[in-house]
Parts: structure tokens; C-alpha cells; sequence
């Protein structure tokens, strides 16, 4: 790690429990779903959500799907599938702020992060996040932990934007942005799918081995650690 000048990070079965997200966040966006969308659903921003969902909808019916009724049926569909659908984790996010800030929601991580992340930053690191998750849920679950506000601890967030987590070229343009070599990017992720994409786009790779994570096919080609102390 004396090479590495960027830490990025996945969150589910990374930073936080895969349990948080299952059995807290998803039920809580489907329980909200009705009274939010009755309440935004002419807001600019959620209108724009909408959209892209009616589009997301539209393909599924072409390729046969049968996916469920628009819009609630639909995006409850979504959340069971754990669909990786920009439209749906931008609407999720704006959900779980509402949460977030009356305090029924309060994020999980895990007892070794904030040392970690701590010592990275002493050691002159940038700690930086990727998820699936809207760069919205990503900073409200940061800002929202079991272990405070640690916003403050991060210097960039990313999400499907700059491209599919199991693709290279999302990571090549990571590293664009943090204006730093991919060699000089450690990736940790639970995913060994995303960790090859990194690890092709030149980043060096751990893979996140925490209670209730889904068995992965490493082949050794990932270290891999039960915590951040190891890293």
C-alpha cells in the first residue's frame, strides 16, 4: 500500500453490511414509495426519473419481459430484482433522504473503516467511493453512520455514471478524475466481476470478505481481507 495515493471503495459488503441494504434501505423505499411519489412526483428531478424508468420499462417490454405495471409495481419489481437501474437508485436516493433526515434511517459500517480511512488520510491518501448507488445515496449514507458524519473523510464519489462496475473503462475514467495512475489505485470490493474490470484497467485490488457476503470465485487472483487492518 506505499505506492497507493487513492483508496476507492465499494459500499455493500465493503464499508457496510450487505444486511443493511437488504433488510433496511430496500424495504424502506418500498415502503415510502406510494406517499413519495404522491408528494414529489412533479418535481423536475423526480419527473426526470420517471422518464428514464418509462424508458427502462418500455425496453423490457420489447425484449419480452413482462415486467410489472407501471410506475409503483414496476419499480418495487426493480428493488426485489436488485436491478443495478440508474432510474431506480436516483429515485431510491431521494427516498432514503427523507429517512436520513428524520432519523429512521441510520447507516451501518463496519468497526475497522473509520481507523482505516483514518490512517489512510494521515498517510496522505484520497479516499474515494464507487457504488451502484446514486452519488445522492452514497453522501447521505456517509453523512448518516453508526460512527458520525464522515463526509468530511472523502474526496470523491462515483456511481453508474462513469460506466458499469464490471467494465474497465469505468475505472479508466475514475482515475482520469482523480488525476491519478490506475497502478496507484487500490480498489476493495466484495465483487470479484468488479474486481477484474479494475484490475484490467491497471488498479491494484482487495477483495472484501465481511459476514454475509455472497461466496465469490477469487482464483487467487485478488488478495483477499476479513478487514481494513489487513490492507
Amino acid at each position: 500500500m506505499n505506492l497507493i495515493q487513492a483508496i476507492l471503495l465499494d459500499i455493500e459488503g465493503t464499508t457496510t453490511p450487505i444486511s443493511f441494504v437488504h433488510e433496511v434501505l430496500f424495504p424502506y423505499s418500498r415502503d415510502h414509495l406510494d406517499s413519495f411519489l404522491k408528494q414529489h412526483s412533479q418535481a423536475p428531478a423526480v419527473l426526470n426519473d420517471l422518464q428514464m424508468l418509462k424508458r427502462e420499462h418500455a425496453a423490457d417490454v420489447a425484449a419480452g419481459n413482462s415486467p410489472a405495471p407501471l410506475v409503483n409495481g414496476y419499480v418495487r419489481s426493480l428493488i426485489s430484482q436488485d436491478r443495478k437501474s440508474p432510474a431506480l437508485k436516483s429515485l431510491q436516493g431521494k427516498i432514503w433522504e427523507r429517512g436520513y433526515s428524520d432519523g429512521s434511517l441510520q447507516a451501518s459500517v463496519f468497526s475497522d473503516v473509520v481507523p482505516a480511512i483514518k490512517r489512510w488520510k494521515e498517510e496522505g491518501k484520497t479516499i474515494n467511493i464507487f457504488s451502484s448507488g446514486s452519488v445522492l445515496a452514497q453522501k447521505l449514507l456517509f453523512a448518516h453512520t453508526n460512527a458520525g458524519d464522515l463526509t468530511n473523510l472523502i474526496t470523491e464519489y462515483f456511481d453508474t455514471g462513469v460506466g458499469k462496475k464490471n467494465e474497465p473503462a469505468s475505472y479508466q475514467r475514475i482515475a482520469s478524475t482523480l488525476n491519478r495512475d490506475p497502478a496507484a489505485i487500490c480498489f476493495f470490493s466484495d465483487v470479484v466481476a468488479e474486481l477484474n474490470a479494475a484490475a484490467d484497467a491497471g488498479m491494484k485490488t482487495l477483495l472484501c470478505v465481511r459476514p454475509g457476503n455472497h461466496p465469490q470465485e477469487n482464483n487467487g487472483r485478488h488478495r483477499a481481507i476479513h478487514s481494513f487492518v489487513e490492507a
